[in-house]
């Protein structure tokens, strides 16, 4: 009896011990798992939000060798992403208006550049507006300047726009800056805002004018669905290692027709079909609209265009 005990109370003990190397190879496992973790990892990782109801829709206006987005946002609010050239205003004006907005609630210039913001000065004199936002750099162009004073004579403030922003979130969509990550007031492209929407399932992403350099510095996640083509399709801004990280399903380049830069240029659409894009070019298509519940996406081309000078 006593030597069943025994036996017992060494099998007991032998339990423990295999119980304690146990716990200890989990516990140096898990302490080198976290020391090893990558904290990038999480940048790459982005929850799906839930849409509300309505729809997201994204018109790519037809302003010649510019940029200008108008935006209707899924809570009935709506957002301009740059003005394009001098002249265009009135037409960017018109086209909101009968869309039936009456207000532009977020204003985005992307960069101070007159083929972005040459007819913002006309947009700001003629709308209502809610908030601006633009990058902490300035220039001493006429054009600039101009736009400053239009924002200050309506009491406007700026918001000074940084990579890890967030513009706002509900109703299942979020804006978010994700650029620029540093001002290089040598190089007002590398100073764009880059600006991601996501409604549901599906992803925007406007590049402005940023190129290679400011792209690289972006850790945050780029994948989008859809995708507004950096500098007008130049080759300084769509790289395979951008592309890679985009993985775009649709490429809009808002280009002048028969412009002086070779824009968009054949590597850039090379690439963009390598990763089996569908191209978009308002130069080709005009006023190029984008329309998504939060999962399905549809396009449509040649639509209403704006009214324009030239």
């Amino acid at each position: 009896m006593k030597r069943n005990r025994n036996k017992i109370k060494f099998l007991k003990i032998r339990a423990a011990s295999v119980l304690c190397a146990l716990l200890a190879v989990c516990i140096t496992f898990c302490s080198c798992a976290y020391f090893e973790f990558d904290l990038s990892d999480f940048l790459n990782e982005e929850e799906e939000l839930t849409p509300q109801g309505g729809s997201l829709v994204c018109h790519f206006l037809d302003v010649g060798q510019g940029d200008s987005i108008f935006i209707e946002l899924p809570n009935a609010q709506s957002m301009l992403i740059d003005a394009g050239v001098s002249g265009e205003g009135e037409g960017i004006v018109s086209y909101i208006d009968n869309l039936g907005y009456s207000q532009i609630d977020y204003l985005i210039a992307t960069h101070p550049h007159a083929d972005h913001i040459g007819s913002m000065t006309y947009v700001v004199e003629n709308t209502d507006i809610g908030q601006v936002y633009m990058p902490n750099v300035g220039t001493t162009t006429k054009t600039y300047e101009n736009l400053l004073t239009a924002v200050s004579d309506k009491g406007l403030k700026i918001t000074s726009a940084t990579a890890g922003m967030n513009i706002f979130e509900e109703d299942g969509c979020s804006v978010d800056i994700l650029g620029p990550v540093t001002i290089n007031e040598s190089d007002l492209n590398n100073c764009s805002i880059v600006l991601k929407i996501t409604y549901g399932s599906t992803k925007f992403l406007f590049t402005g004018d940023a190129e290679e350099e400011e792209l690289s510095e972006i850790t945050y996640n780029m994948s989008a669905d859809v995708l507004k083509v950096g500098h007008h399709g130049s080759n300084t801004s769509t790289t395979e290692d951008f592309l890679y990280n985009v993985n775009p399903g649709i490429a809009v380049i808002s280009v002048g027709e028969g412009n002086d830069y070779g824009h968009p240029h054949e590597s850039t659409l090379e690439l963009l079909e390598q990763f089996n894009a569908e191209i978009y070019r308002t130069d080709h298509d005009k006023t190029v609209k984008v329309t998504t519940d939060g999962s399905e996406n549809s396009v449509e081309t040649n639509g209403d265009s704006i009214e324009r000078n030239n």
